[in-house]
C-alpha cells in the first residue's frame, strides 16, 4: 500500500513538472500563458505515466546510462505515439502536431522531442525519483496519505469533467461545475484569464483536427476496431506458438512447449504483439518494407523487454534468458531476435494481415460477434487460471501445504512437474 501512495505521489510530481515544462515552452513560443494538458488542473498526465513506466521497466539499466537513454527514447516515444492516436480517436481530434518539424511520423512524434524525452527519462531514473521522495519521506505518513487521497479525488473529478466536455455530456452538472472551478484555480495560478474548459482546449490545441463520425459498419470487423483486433490476437497467439515450437525443434532437435497459457496452444506474447502492431501500424501498412522493419525492430524489442520485466515482477519468473546470446541487454532482449521482430512486422502487415483480415470480414455479423465474445470469455478464464497456477507454483517453494480448496485444486491440476514440463524455459528469480 505504501508503494502505491509513493507511485501516485511521483505521478503527481512528474505530471505537474511536465505541465510547467509545457507552459514555459508555450509561453516562450507564443508570449502568453496557455494551460496545456488534458486535465484542467496543473497536470500533464502523459508525463506522469511516462515517468512511472520508464522508472519501472528500465530500473535495471541504471548502471548503463547509454542504454538507459536509448531505452527512455524508445519507451517515451511509444507512449507519446500511442497517446496521440488514442486522443485523436477518443478525444475528437489531434491534440498536437509535429508535421512542420523534420523527422516526424504522422505528426505524432518527431526526432527532436524524442531525444528530449530520452534525456528526461534518464534524469528520472538516475536521480529524479530519489530526489522527489526526500520530501515525501519527511512528511508524517498519515498526513501524506490523507493529502494524496484528497488529491486523487480532485484528479478523478477533473478527469471526468474534461471527458464530459470533450464528449459533450450535458448530464454531469455537478462534475462540470467542480471541473470548471479547478480550471479557474489553475488559470489564476498561471496568471491567465481563460475560465472555461472547452475554450481552454481550443486555445491550447489550435491545430486539433476534428474526426468525422463513422457510419454504422455493414461488414463484421470492418477496418481496425475491437472485433478485428481481438480475432487477430487469438490467431496471432496460435500462430506464434506454432512458429516458436517449430523454430525450437529446428535448432534444438526436441519438441518444446512454447505456450503462455495452461490450456491451449497460445503464445500471448506473440498474440498481443500482433494485435498492438496492427493497431499502431495499420495506417502505415502501405509504407516501405524498410520502414516497417525498422519500426518492428524498435517496437518489438521494447515490447519483449517490457514483457520480461512484467512477468518477473508479477510471478517472480523468467520465461526466456538471452544472456548467452551476443549483443543482449540484461538477458531480456538480443539484437538477433529484435531483427526477427522487424521481419515479423513486415510479413504480418504485408502478407499475413491482409489475408487474415479478409477471412475475418467474411464471417456473418451475428456469428462473428458471438464467436468473439465466446473467445473473450474462454481466453479470460485461461489467463486467470494461468496466473493463479503461476502464483501457486512460486508459493509452493516456501509453503507447499495447500491452505484452501482453490490451492488444493491448483496443486492437483498444475503440479511442479506439470508446470516445469509446460514451461521448460521458466526459472524462478529472487
Amino acid at each position: 500500500m505504501e508503494n502505491l501512495f509513493q507511485i501516485f505521489y511521483l505521478f503527481l510530481c512528474y505530471s505537474f513538472l511536465g505541465w510547467i515544462l509545457e507552459v514555459v515552452y508555450s509561453a516562450i513560443r507564443k508570449r502568453k500563458f496557455i494551460n496545456r494538458g488534458y486535465l484542467n488542473g496543473p497536470l500533464c498526465s502523459i508525463y506522469g505515466i511516462s515517468a512511472m513506466l520508464i522508472s519501472w521497466v528500465l530500473q535495471d539499466l541504471r548502471g548503463n546510462w547509454v542504454f538507459l537513454y536509448l531505452g527512455s527514447i524508445i519507451f517515451a516515444t511509444i507512449i507519446e505515439w500511442t497517446a496521440g492516436h488514442m486522443l485523436e480517436r477518443h478525444g475528437n481530434g489531434k491534440w498536437w502536431d509535429y508535421s512542420h518539424l523534420k523527422g516526424n511520423l504522422g505528426g505524432y512524434i518527431c526526432i527532436r522531442f524524442s531525444l528530449l524525452w530520452g534525456f528526461l527519462g534518464t534524469v528520472v531514473v538516475m536521480w529524479g525519483n530519489d530526489l522527489l521522495l526526500i520530501p515525501y519521506d519527511l512528511m508524517p505518513k498519515l498526513f501524506a496519505r490523507i493529502v494524496l487521497i484528497v488529491l486523487a479525488v480532485i484528479v478523478a473529478i477533473d478527469a471526468l469533467g474534461s471527458y464530459a466536455v470533450i464528449h459533450k455530456l450535458q448530464n454531469m452538472d455537478v462534475i462540470l461545475e467542480a471541473s470548471d472551478r479547478i480550471d479557474e484555480i489553475t488559470n489564476q495560478f498561471g496568471h491567465s484569464v481563460s475560465g472555461y474548459i472547452a475554450r481552454r482546449m481550443e486555445k491550447a490545441y489550435p491545430k486539433r483536427v476534428g474526426i468525422k463520425q463513422k457510419a454504422e459498419p455493414t461488414v463484421f470487423a470492418e477496418g481496425c476496431g475491437f472485433y478485428k483486433l481481438f480475432m487477430l490476437l487469438v490467431v496471432g497467439a496460435f500462430l506464434g506458438d506454432i512458429v516458436e515450437t517449430l523454430y525450437c525443434f529446428a535448432f534444438s532437435g526436441e519438441w518444446m512447449s512454447r505456450s503462455s497459457l495452461v490450456w491451449g496452444q497460445f503464445s500471448l506474447v506473440w498474440g498481443v504483439a500482433m494485435c498492438l502492431a496492427t493497431a499502431m501500424l495499420y495506417r502505415y501498412r502501405d509504407r516501405s518494407d524498410g520502414f516497417l522493419f525498422l519500426i518492428g525492430v524498435l517496437l518489438g524489442g521494447a515490447y519483449e523487454y517490457f514483457c520480461s520485466v512484467l512477468t518477473e515482477t508479477l510471478f517472480g519468473t523468467v520465461f526466456w534468458d538471452y544472456s548467452s546470446y551476443p549483443l543482449n541487454l540484461g538477458g531480456r532482449i538480443n539484437l538477433l531476435y529484435c531483427f526477427f521482430w522487424g521481419i515479423a512486422a513486415v510479413l504480418w502487415l504485408k502478407k499475413v494481415y491482409p489475408l487474415l483480415s479478409g477471412w475475418i470480414e467474411k464471417l456473418p455479423m451475428k456469428v462473428g460477434k458471438i464467436l468473439t465474445w465466446v473467445l473473450v470469455v474462454v481466453l479470460s478464464v485461461d489467463i486467470l487460471v494461468t496466473c493463479a497456477a503461476m502464483i501457486r507454483y512460486q508459493e509452493r517453494k516456501t509453503n507447499p501445504a495447500a491452505s484452501d480448496e482453490i490451492e488444493t485444486f491448483l496443486d492437483e491440476m498444475f503440479s511442479d512437474e506439470w508446470m516445469e514440463q509446460r514451461y521448460q524455459n521458466m526459472k524462478l528469480v529472487e
